[in-house]
């Protein structure tokens, strides 16, 4: 006995289509998910904040937060991948030649010291340093954060040297002496609770003698100059 096809009626105007794997994301809902996890993860610490809290914090279901990023770790790295791209886009590090290199690097080291000297970032640092904490998460971080930045950084340096601006044998190295010297002493004893934000006459100074002392390395000297 042949079963007739009994034919579907078609889909009114306002039908949604079904949410198959193949479609993207919601893009508004991933960023609320993205900003909650980094409010969460600043208030609370990573194991302190659950996907619940994260989840209700964004205004979405906890499968919603778990459909976007599958897990905690996946989570945090993405958070915090957004929180440096925010912090210190791209086109901080473009080649600008009418700038003068002074105030690029002055610019750079200004948007690095914020970074790494903002709440989330000093919690997330703490939280690293602690004993036990998760090895895969701690790349996750590094990758997110200092790598990234440290790349983009020994790009600008070698597109500076190229313009005979800088003498860098080494961009990568000259680019983590760089940022070590911003972070000096200031930072670890920010990150150890030892003492708070400091006025902004003394982040600028930091910022000048830094580049000082950076240019006094590798910037090119005039022909018959030690």
């Amino acid at each position: 006995m042949s079963v007739k096809a009994v034919p579907h009626p078609a889909p009114g105007p306002h039908a949604k289509a079904p949410a198959g794997p193949g479609r993207p994301k919601d893009l508004a809902k991933r960023a609320a998910i993205l900003d909650a996890a980094s409010r969460m993860i600043t208030l609370h610490g990573f194991e302190g904040a659950s996907m619940d809290q994260i989840a209700a914090e964004a205004g979405v279901s906890k499968l919603t937060v778990y459909s976007h990023f599958g897990d905690k770790e996946t989570l945090v790295g993405e958070a915090v991948r957004m929180v440096c791209a925010t912090l210190m886009p791209d086109d901080l590090f473009q080649t600008d030649p009418s700038a003068p290199l002074r105030a690029q690097l002055g610019g750079i080291a200004r948007a690095f010291f914020a970074m790494i000297t903002s709440d989330a970032a000093l919690s997330a640092h703490r939280m690293m340093m602690t004993p036990g904490s998760d090895a895969r998460l701690r790349q996750m971080f590094w990758q997110a954060g200092p790598e990234r930045i440290q790349r983009a950084f020994s790009a600008f340096l070698e597109a500076r040297a190229a313009s005979g601006e800088l003498d860098v044998p080494d961009q990568h190295r000259a680019a983590v002496q760089f940022f070590c010297l911003l972070k000096g002493d200031l930072h670890t004893r920010m990150a150890c609770g030892l003492c708070a934000q400091p006025p902004q006459c003394d982040v600028d100074a930091h910022v000048e003698s830094t580049v000082d002392m950076f240019l006094r390395a590798y910037a090119t000297r005039p022909a018959g100059r030690p």
